[in-house]
């Protein structure tokens, strides 16, 4: 029996994701260019018994969400930039609280209004230190419509199995063109269930670290199950402390679940970089130019190869540092003014240098710009 196919924009094929990862409930607010994510939710969460509401703002979207996945939905919001700068303060209280949520930002130029219907890759920075204090961050970003639908799906997996906001952040373009995609049969893909609780209420705290790094998530007011949560730093049972060995061991506990398991989260590909000399490191629209470019390089003779970061946070680090112990430098092209370059610099540490290519006017880099800077490379 063949698949369904559809031709879809890559907003539609969030939601379609969202709703294969048993999304229940949608939160959100109007945005450019995130509304499609919105609109899809509307009509087809309440024909499988999902609930979708539309807040009075940002910041009550990613409450509304919040409440919601502590009572034991799978929930999503969908924003751009300013949206996203609206709900940080609430994106904090989801990390220290460890709510799982799932935030889809279509990144738009700015910063504050910006270029609403342009293009950018400019808030990645933003997913790991947009809110305040030391929190974990995972942010996917994805290339393709197809990739869209299943990063969507991943991203929830991980929120329930990390007990954590997860990012979703496709460019403009990735969001608002159309391709092909197939769709996966139910349970083709794994859809990772919440952990509940094996004790009874009286028993339970919702932050017990007798069962690891992750504790089990009881649906608030379901079977009984009802627990104290707060923005402040907690014990176990969830009640404030101030008491310093405590707070020091839950702050690095929180960071630890993600970095503890890279090797879980990190997803990236490699493409002709087996014997590359170049390497070009690229990610959402851009990377589809840095493949056209790298194409072409290697027709001219030129050994290049392209690493396209699919999981941005966190940093594929050791695969970039291995690169740059044996390539003889970077292309990095990106629509932003060099926040990956940064990143590819710390981690590189002067063995191979880097050139960047950054683009804010709204417009997207193009392989013949790509391809001239593989060739500045010596």
């Amino acid at each position: 029996m063949s698949k369904k196919v559809a031709f879809l924009q890559g907003n539609e094929a969030a939601a379609q994701g969202a709703l294969y990862a048993g999304c229940n409930f949608f939160g959100g607010y109007p945005i450019t260019p995130s509304t499609e994510v919105a609109e899809v939710m509307s009509i087809e969460l309440p024909k499988v018994g999902g609930k979708f509401i539309q807040m009075e703002d940002e910041i009550g979207a990613m409450a509304a969400i919040l409440g919601a996945a502590l009572a034991g939905s799978k929930v999503m919001t969908s924003t751009s930039g300013p949206g996203l700068s609206l709900k940080q303060e609430l994106i904090g209280y989801g990390c220290i609280a460890e709510i799982p949520c799932v935030i889809y930002n279509v990144m738009r130029g700015g910063p504050s209004t910006g270029m609403p219907t342009g293009p950018s890759q400019s808030d990645v920075m933003c997913a790991k230190w947009g809110t305040h204090g030391d929190h974990p961050a995972i942010c996917l970003t994805p290339a393709s419509v197809q990739e869209t639908y299943e990063e969507v799906i991943r991203a929830f997996n991980l929120s329930e199995k990390y007990r954590t906001p997860v990012m979703v952040m496709p460019d403009e373009i990735v969001a608002h063109m159309r391709e092909r995609i197939v769709f996966p049969e139910p349970g083709e893909i794994e859809v990772t269930p919440r952990k509940a609780p094996t004790v009874p209420p009286e028993q339970y705290k919702p932050y017990d670290t007798s069962f690891g790094d992750v504790p089990p998530l009881a649906a608030f007011g379901s079977g009984g199950y009802k627990f104290h949560v707060t923005g402040l730093n907690k014990m176990q049972d969830g009640f404030p402390t101030t008491k310093a060995e405590i707070v020091q061991a839950e702050e690095e506990r929180q960071v630890r679940k993600v970095d503890a398991n890279v090797d879980d989260i990190v997803q990236f590909e490699e493409y002709l970089l087996a014997d590359a000399e170049v390497a070009v490191v690229a990610y959402g629209s851009t990377s589809r130019s840095a493949r056209y470019a790298v194409n072409a390089a290697r027709e001219q003779g030129i050994k290049a190869g392209m690493f396209r970061i699919k999981t941005f946070w966190p940093f594929p680090d050791k695969q970039i540092k291995a690169l740059a112990a044996r390539v003889k430098g970077f292309v990095v092209p990106e629509m932003n003014l060099g926040m990956c370059a940064l990143e590819i610099e710390r981690n590189a540490q002067g063995k191979a240098p880097i050139l960047g290519i950054f683009r804010v006017d709204g417009e997207p880099i193009n392989p013949d710009q790509i391809l001239e800077k593989i060739k500045e490379v010596k």
